[in-house]
């Protein structure tokens, strides 16, 4: 098994995987985490480097969506040709409620938006504005476009915090069209399913490629 240990190799894997979740899930060997050096794996000590810290430079490719998209909702990388497939399932699935209305035109008019602006917006606690942006990010409306680190003290140290900037995968990928697959829902399921079932290489049921799916 490939054994992480810097930015450039999580890429590496991310793209050889095409989609892939970022913590074990119910498919064995089949996330970041399980690919990551076990030494390099954060824990929250001290140490913010890891994949934690790595995702920053993956996301800054330009063609790789982070958000909380796979497993019910949990962290998550893919690259276009796969997420596009997702969308095409997720966009026709559901559609955003009133909350994920008023953020989405908040993006369309200003191209992107942060937890602080959401908060601002809809007049609500963190955690409330966390589960409004995690659900358009499992609809695939919205992802990280963005990622900053927060340095602190007055030595300006930097331990692993983070601020998020969302918009529109459209909008990180720079194109309109990006989003468009000739396959239908149905369609769009079977493929990332199938290619789950050869990535992961472990036997994986129908159901449990399907729970990473939902």
């Amino acid at each position: 098994m490939i054994q992480i240990s810097s930015a450039a190799e999580m890429e590496c894997v991310i793209r050889e995987a095409g989609i892939i979740p970022f913590f074990k899930n119910v498919v064995p060997g089949y996330s970041i985490q399980e690919f990551t050096k076990p030494s390099c794996w954060f824990d929250g000590d001290e140490d913010p480097l890891g994949p934690w810290d790595w995702k920053i430079d993956c996301i800054l490719s330009g063609d790789i969506a982070y958000g909380k998209f796979l497993c019910g909702g949990k962290a998550s990388f893919a690259t276009i040709p796969f997420y596009r497939e997702l969308a095409n399932v997720r966009r026709s699935a559901s559609k955003p409620d009133e909350n994920g209305q008023r953020i989405m035109a908040w993006i369309e008019e200003r191209g992107s938006i942060t937890i602080k602006e959401v908060r601002m917006l809809l007049d609500m606690k963190k955690g409330a504005a966390d589960a409004a942006v995690s659900r358009l990010m499992h609809q695939c409306r919205v992802v990280t476009g963005a990622i900053e680190r927060v340095y602190n003290g007055p030595y300006q140290t930097y331990k692993g915090w983070q601020v998020s900037t969302f918009c529109k995968p459209e909008a990180l990928f720079e194109s309109n069209d990006v989003m468009r697959t000739n396959h239908t829902p149905e369609e769009s399921l079977e493929f990332l399913a199938e290619h789950i079932s050869r990535m992961s290489d472990c036997g994986a049921t129908r159901e449990q490629i399907l729970k990473v799916l939902k």
